[in-house]
């Protein structure tokens, strides 16, 4: 005999309004893992007869024919009804200050805070709300039109590209409105209009040639500098087009982690790398920099290293396969494809369009691109003003 399955009050009430929205009882049973089309019949069915209080009955202890919970032994009982005095004391504070008032908003944004800890009947019992009021009220706070500050977070989400985490759509709310909102608050709006920031995809790491000169980990995950020029980290990543692809060279000054040089080609050379080490020099002139690179094949090559020499730069490696020795340009690479390419076809793009997004991309991050390490600024704003 197969082992029998308890599904929480809010699945079988989600199916009943599932139900009687019309929606076949294989969508229901597939969205909510419903094992068995009989369970849907029978809820339905306590829900035709006034039975609704069954849905909270345990596993092998069925409440009597039409006694519903009064059908319960003492002891448990008793238990449901001092649920509610488990509950730390600023939820119950909470929850005692709301009573007065009742404003559906607070009830519903309360339970779906405390549902993680505590049944939903429970902190219903506690606020003296009937079910059917609240799922009522549920329904339409879902469907309203959004007030101002959901607007707000909508929009700073679209302006954003849907690059950002509520942490730092908070941060925009206070630098731009003047805001100040629980980040709860602004995670909870967000979850509910499908704002969740796009999840990144990990970098697949290119092939390296020879090895020819490696050097100390001098930076050693050290990765906050003091000064602009201090530090700087480069790294090569791939852009898969069509059937062809693209090598982007970047160096970033750790300092206010802006990218000062970047090259663009379709072949991973040493002089590739030169081309954009020889403009970060051109556009910063620095003294004694020190520059952190992977074990690449153009990085360990004579030529890279030599140049370095000469122009007086301190030349740093990671560690054989270890990507976090270069995480924060590692990280950047992986935002600029997951951000800068998430609207485009690999197999539409040519190679115009690929460069194309790749300068919209670096203007869009040194210049708008918020970091919560520089202070929700972006890394040529925090540069201007901590100058």
């Amino acid at each position: 005999m197969g082992k029998k399955v308890h599904y929480p009050s809010e699945i079988k009430i989600k199916a009943i309004e599932m139900k009687k929205n019309g929606i076949k009882n294989s969508e229901i049973m597939k969205e909510l893992g419903i094992k068995n089309v009989t369970q849907i019949k029978t809820w339905m069915r306590w829900e035709r007869n006034g039975e609704s209080y069954r849905f909270d009955q345990p596993i092998g202890k069925q409440y009597s024919y039409s006694k519903g919970p009064e059908g319960q032994d003492e002891l448990e009982a008793e238990r449901k009804k001092n649920k509610h005095l488990q509950m730390p004391n600023k939820y119950f504070k909470k929850v005692h200050r709301i009573r007065k008032e009742l404003v559906p908003q607070v009830v519903i944004e309360l339970v779906e805070e405390l549902s993680k800890e505590y049944k939903i009947i429970d902190i219903l019992g506690v606020l003296e709300v009937p079910k059917s009021t609240f799922y009522r009220w549920k329904k339409k706070y879902i469907n309203r039109e959004p007030n101002k500050l959901e607007m707000l977070i909508i929009n700073l989400c679209e302006e954003t590209k849907h690059h950002y985490g509520h942490r730092k759509i908070k941060a925009l709310l206070k630098q731009r409105n003047n805001i100040k909102v629980n980040r709860k608050t602004v995670q909870r709006i967000m979850q509910k209009f499908n704002l969740q920031c796009q999840i990144k995809v990990k970098r697949q790491k290119y092939i390296n040639g020879e090895s020819n000169i490696i050097v100390e980990n001098i930076l050693n995950r050290n990765f906050k500098a003091e000064r602009p020029n201090e530090k700087w980290v480069t790294d090569i990543t791939y852009l898969p087009y069509a059937s062809s692809m693209l090598y982007v060279s970047t160096i970033m000054d750790l300092y206010n982690n802006e990218i000062i040089a970047y090259t663009i080609s379709s072949i991973q050379d040493t002089n590739f790398v030169l081309s954009t080490l020889k403009e970060a020099l051109n556009k910063r002139r620095p003294k004694n920099v020190l520059l952190h690179s992977d074990q690449g094949s153009v990085y360990t090559s004579y030529a890279y290293q030599n140049f370095a020499k000469e122009k007086g730069i301190i030349t740093s490696m990671s560690r054989k396969g270890n990507c976090h020795d270069n995480a924060v340009i590692e990280s950047f690479h992986s935002s600029l494809k997951s951000e800068g390419f998430k609207d485009h076809r690999r197999s539409s793009n040519t190679n115009i369009k690929v460069i194309e997004i790749v300068n919209q991309y670096m203007c869009y991050y040194n210049e708008k691109r918020i970091q919560a390490k520089l202070n929700y600024l972006a890394p040529i704003e925090y540069g201007r003003q901590v100058a």
